[in-house]
C-alpha cells in the first residue's frame, strides 16, 4: 500500500517522515562530468560510477532509507528515496522548532548532504582537485504524493536519457545550458 505524507504547507515540513520524495541535483554549472549519452542511453565514465556506488550505499550506511528508481545523467541526477522510518504526518506541527545547524538527522536533507559530501571527496580525491566543488548548493525535492504520480516519475527517470536534448539540463556541444525550459514545478512527469 502507497502511504505518503500530506503537507499542509512546506513551511517547517518534516523531511525525516516516512514518504517517497524525488530527487534531482545538479553539478556546479551544470558541467557535463559523469558520463555521456550514446544511442539514448547513459554511458557513465569513472567519475560517473563513484556517483552510483555511493547512491547505492545509502541503503546500506543509513537506516530507514529505501532507494527507488534513479538514474545518473551527464551533469544531474534523479532519484527516489523513500524513508521509512517515522510516522506518517499529515500536517507540520504547530509547535515552534529550535534552528538547527545543518539537516535534521535521519532526514532527506540529512541523507543528500551525506551523499553529495562523499561524492565530492571520492571524486576530488581522484580528479586531485581537493577542495573544488562538485554539486550546486542546494537540490530540488518533491513529495511524491500517490501512485500515479509515483509512476509518472519512475517512468521520466527511466527515459530522461533518451529524452536529453529536451532536458532542462541538457548542455549543447558549445556548453550551453537549454534556455527556454519551464522553471521545476511544471516537469513533464507532472502532465
Amino acid at each position: 500500500m502507497f502511504t505518503i505524507a500530506v503537507p499542509c504547507g512546506y513551511k517547517g515540513y518534516d523531511y525525516s517522515q516516512a514518504g517517497a520524495y524525488f530527487v534531482t541535483i545538479c553539478t556546479q554549472g551544470r558541467v557535463c562530468l559523469f558520463g555521456e549519452i550514446a544511442g539514448g542511453k547513459m554511458v557513465l565514465n569513472d567519475v560517473g560510477w563513484i556517483v552510483v556506488d555511493e547512491w547505492t550505499k545509502n541503503v546500506l550506511i543509513r537506516d530507514g532509507i529505501k532507494l527507488d528508481e534513479w538514474v545518473v545523467m551527464p551533469n544531474h541526477f534523479h532519484g527516489i528515496v523513500w524513508i521509512t522510518h517515522g510516522t506518517v504526518r499529515h500536517c507540520r506541527s504547530d509547535r515552534p522548532v529550535a534552528p538547527t545547524a545543518g539537516p535534521q538527522p535521519r532526514s532527506l536533507g540529512a541523507m543528500i548532504a551525506g551523499f553529495k559530501s562523499a561524492v565530492t571527496k571520492r571524486i576530488n580525491k581522484s580528479r586531485q582537485t581537493v577542495g573544488a566543488k562538485l554539486w550546486q548548493r542546494n537540490y530540488y525535492e518533491h513529495i511524491v504524493r500517490n501512485e500515479n504520480e509515483l509512476n509518472r516519475i519512475r517512468q521520466y527517470i527511466i527515459d530522461n536519457p533518451k529524452n536529453w536534448k529536451s532536458d532542462r539540463n541538457y548542455i549543447d556541444a558549445g556548453n550551453r545550458v537549454r534556455e527556454s525550459m519551464p522553471e521545476y514545478g511544471h516537469e513533464p512527469w507532472m502532465v
